[in-house]
């Protein structure tokens, strides 16, 4: 009698459990667990390369976090390159991929509007080795002192050109997976128009080194560049003013000759007066 009692107990707790899996089901598939295929990759995919069908697979995504710019078919992806690196498992998104046509190589990972200058450096200008792809840098180039044409000096001195610039490559090498410090001879750069052209004249004008710089700091550097006279705590030093040129000397016309007045013709002889009557009188 008392297992009789209990079977409706038993009922009414098995009706809860399953109308609370139903609920459950009903929750999970309103807030988007129901996944979607988006491709992925199945392989570390480097900076520039060419994607293959073997590195590409679609894998279940929830639909409520599918990340923008993902792709759910797999032929939109044939031959694309990729601007970024793509780790095992991750998403391959429409903003990692350069646009369709691109060739591969460098030229690929070129932002648009940007150019891609090579640098030469050593293992002091390229920071012990530690500037690395996708790393970002200030320029500072270096100046001495120079003679004017009008004679006097220019002063020497240090001062950073361009900041935030972006390292596209090291050498030959793009990768951005490899953190180890490489020493370089050569820095691949990514710079706008303007820039290319203040970088050429500032390595033909001086000595560039690079300075490396934190990745979320944006922080314009503001300087007036260091002089001697700064560095040494000295006054700093005036022009020298610039030498007054003589006057030219006054040419003064020549006289003009006076020339001499010819002499009266000599006269000799008297006046003769008769009466009222005056006669000069010559003699011979």
């Amino acid at each position: 009698m008392r297992n009789t009692k209990a079977l409706p107990i038993i009922g009414v707790a098995l009706f809860l459990a399953l109308a609370s899996v139903l609920v459950a089901a009903k929750w999970m598939g309103d807030q988007g667990v129901s996944g979607t295929r988006v491709a992925v990759a199945t392989a570390d995919i480097v900076q520039g390369a060419r994607l293959a069908p073997e590195q590409l697979q679609l894998a279940e995504w929830p639909v409520g976090s599918v990340p923008p710019g993902a792709i759910t078919d797999l032929k939109q992806l044939e031959g694309r390159i990729v601007r970024s690196d793509v780790a095992r498992g991750e998403p391959v998104l429409e903003s990692k991929l350069a646009p369709p046509g691109t060739m591969g190589g460098l030229s690929a990972v070129v932002s648009s509007g940007k150019r891609a200058m090579t640098v030469r450096v050593n293992d002091v200008i390229g920071v012990a080795g530690f500037a690395l792809p996708g790393n970002f840098v200030d320029i500072l180039v270096n100046l001495e002192s120079t003679s004017t044409d009008n004679g006097t000096r220019s002063p020497s001195i240090s001062k950073i050109v361009l900041e935030r610039i972006l390292v596209l490559a090291v050498a030959q090498e793009s990768n951005r997976d490899d953190s180890k410090p490489r020493v370089v001879n050569a820095v691949t750069l990514e710079l706008s128009p303007d820039q290319v052209e203040k970088l050429d004249l500032a390595r033909s004008i001086g000595t560039l080194s690079l300075v490396l710089r934190n990745q979320v700091d944006p922080q314009p550097a503001n300087t007036a560049g260091a002089t001697r006279e700064s560095v040494l705590g000295l006054p700093e030093a005036k022009p020298a003013p610039a030498p007054v040129a003589a006057p030219a000397p006054v040419v003064q016309a020549a006289p003009t000759p006076v020339r001499p007045r010819p002499a009266a013709p000599r006269n000799d002889g008297v006046l003769v007066i008769r009466g009222l009557d005056a006669a000069p009188q010559a003699f011979n």
